[in-house]
């Protein structure tokens, strides 16, 4: 098997940005229908923590409110991702068909391991029609531990990948490839944070770039 490619979908495939705030500007006008929320929607300290698991999102987000309270404003933002991507008002990166059709071209086996949930990553999976080249998708609700590196172990593991690579703009995909001796790309994308990506192997500014990445794998 050619060494394989294992891509973070939010802030690394697909713009998150171009949906999160109309959603979450829609999640917290919800909360203040209910009486649950009377400040302005949090956008900034949710991209500060962007590529959590959701359930850390709202505990960040809303450190003061009920578990119920939580888990409404989760079920809420959700569907309401999954109805912008839907409508057509998220967007992938530049370059991102282009890349994961050279990478199969050639045979290299392409995953996507997100912290995302599985409905969420198959509408984008759906809408831009990424089975015509990734393998499989894996979310972090396969995994207890909500760990991504776990999940990743998981990629590794039931395809018998050898070497390869993960992708991704976060620290989380950085420990992921290293928890698992794969090359650590990090992306130097809109939710990236320096700090973070000084820890990967390498570090580049367009999906493109992969392709004079292959020779190190």
């Amino acid at each position: 098997m050619k060494p394989a490619l294992i891509f973070d979908m939010d802030g690394t495939l697909f713009q998150t940005n171009t949906i999160l705030e109309l959603s979450l500007d829609d999640t917290f006008a919800y909360l203040k229908a209910l009486q649950l929320w009377n400040l302005n929607t949090p956008i900034d300290k949710y991209r500060e923590i962007m590529g959590v698991p959701l359930p850390v999102v709202w505990k960040t987000l809303l450190p003061n409110h009920s578990e119920e309270t939580r888990a409404a404003a989760n079920a809420f933002f959700s569907d309401r991702l999954i109805k912008n991507i839907e409508a057509g008002n998220g967007a992938l990166y530049p370059n991102v068909e282009a890349l994961l059709h050279h990478l199969t071209s050639k045979g290299h086996p392409v995953f996507i391991a997100s912290n995302g949930m599985p409905a969420y990553l198959e509408a984008i999976v759906k809408f831009y029609n990424l089975n015509r080249w990734v393998t499989e998708t894996f979310s972090i609700a396969q995994i207890s531990s909500m760990d991504k590196g776990d999940l990743v172990a998981e990629v590794v593991a039931k395809y018998g990948i050898e070497n390869g690579a993960v992708i991704g703009d976060r620290l989380s995909d950085i420990n992921a490839a290293k928890t698992n001796q794969l090359l650590a790309i990090g992306c130097r994308f809109d939710f990236a944070q320096e700090a973070e990506l000084a820890q990967a192997d390498v570090v580049i500014e367009d999906l493109s770039e992969v392709k004079a990445l292959l020779s190190l794998l």
